[in-house]
């Protein structure tokens, strides 16, 4: 008996049945968590001796923590514009905050290229339910840029509880604390009945301020806490305020985690987790009285006397570039194919989620300045560039032109408008 047909023909068999499978296999649901105003140092998982963050420190050690993960614009509308587009907010015309009175015509341009609507072409429903700050008018709004579901608010502020929110195209006063309002909405989405993978923005408002109120269990741990400061020898530091903020701070941040929590637990109960990419990031990191500021790249001084106004920078700001507002909280949960416990120590910026969460889902990109890291998640050996470039010009109060490089080494940082700087070129 002549066996190489059967043996040749087994093994086309097996060939086209792989194949097959792999043409198949479902394309995973992705739920993208975003916090506002959130620095690393605010978590417990990072050794922060009074964050309360014990659902983040678990989720952070179930995939992949990626410790060195940085903004390139450390302020709300230009990092979420390069979060979407993986371009620098200096090529989308958007370098600052986005203005509700002085730029309420002003977002993200028609047409531009969004990895949610790459991922709604390619099968996906999508939603973004809390904070778009990329434009008031009806041609910027989320929709027009992937998200068929949108519940949340087009701009920057809003209040801790009853926010006015657009549910379902109209604006409305809605009851409660807003985490819990908004991680509501987010569980109704994403269990509705529909066969489709799907892509869940939740873009959450808090930790930004004004942080009170928020729930008594999640202000009961910090009512009476002296907290520790991180610079507290730093000279003329308002001590008092600093603590006060600091509290107030840690309570909002432990409202996500809570809610965070909630989130994940119906994923479990509903079996999902194992189809589910999780990913949880910041618009930019944070300083609480670190160098005597408090905010972020457009920060403030937290000081009893602060120092003098310049021609550009009013008194009491202090417009920056720390790594403190640059680096943000992120980590990556995807089961069975990131391996708990993996640790990234590699540079990686908000760019790179666009190539990143298309390759996760099988759909090919271009366009973008991101690099994927999905390699890294997966254990894998790449050569890897570890620069990083940011890029700040403030608009409203102080008016600069900031730019950093930073290496894992070093760092360089020069404001284009500062006399200074021109002098050094």
């Amino acid at each position: 008996m002549n066996v190489k047909p059967l043996v040749v023909g087994l093994l086309g068999a097996c060939w086209l049945l792989t194949g097959s499978e792999i043409q198949a296999a479902p394309r995973p649901n992705i739920i993208f968590i975003f916090t506002d105003d959130q620095a690393p140092w605010a978590l417990g998982l990072s050794g922060h001796p009074h964050a309360q963050t014990p659902v983040l420190d678990r989720f952070f050690r179930e995939g992949a923590w990626l410790k060195n993960c940085f903004t390139t614009t450390p302020v709300c509308s230009p990092s979420r514009a390069a979060l979407m587009t993986g371009r620098y907010g200096t090529e989308l015309g958007i370098t600052d905050w986005l203005h509700p009175r002085r730029e309420a015509l002003h977002g993200l341009q028609p047409g531009t290229v969004t990895w949610p609507r790459l991922l709604q072409r390619a099968g996906y429903r999508t939603a973004l339910v809390g904070k778009w700050h990329l434009g008031l008018q009806d041609r910027h709004h989320p929709t027009r840029f992937g998200y068929e579901h949108f519940y949340g608010f087009r701009s920057g502020g809003n209040r801790p509880s009853n926010a006015v929110l657009e549910v379902s195209g109209r604006d409305r006063r809605v009851p409660g604390l807003l985490p819990d309002v908004l991680v509501d909405e987010s569980i109704r989405w994403m269990t509705r009945d529909d066969q489709r993978p799907f892509l869940l923005s939740l873009h959450f408002r808090a930790p930004h301020s004004p942080w009170l109120p928020v729930a008594r269990e999640d202000w009961d741990p910090f009512g009476e806490l002296d907290p520790k400061l991180p610079h507290p020898d730093f000279p003329g530091l308002d001590i008092p305020r600093v603590k006060r903020m600091t509290r107030e701070y840690l309570a909002s941040m432990k409202s996500v985690d809570r809610n965070v929590g909630r989130l994940l637990e119906v994923l479990q109960k509903r079996g999902l987790s194992q189809k589910t990419v999780v990913i949880f990031s910041s618009d930019h990191g944070y300083n609480m009285g670190h160098n005597g500021i408090w905010h972020k790249g457009n920060g403030h001084w937290v000081l009893k006397s602060p120092p003098a106004a310049t021609s550009r920078i009013p008194r009491g700001q202090r417009p920056n570039m720390y790594d403190h507002s640059l680096r943000v909280p992120t980590a990556v949960r995807w089961p069975g194919v990131i391996a708990p416990g993996t640790v990234i120590t590699q540079t990686v910026t908000n760019l790179d989620f666009f190539p990143t969460i298309l390759a996760m889902a099988g759909v090919e990109s271009s366009g973008h300045r991101g690099r994927s890291f999905l390699p890294l998640l997966k254990g894998r050996q790449v050569p890897w560039d570890n620069g990083l470039f940011a890029q700040y010009d403030t608009r409203h109060q102080s008016r600069t032109s900031m730019r950093a490089f930073r290496t894992s080494d070093w760092k360089l940082v020069r404001d284009f408008l500062d006399p200074r700087s021109r002098r050094n070129q």
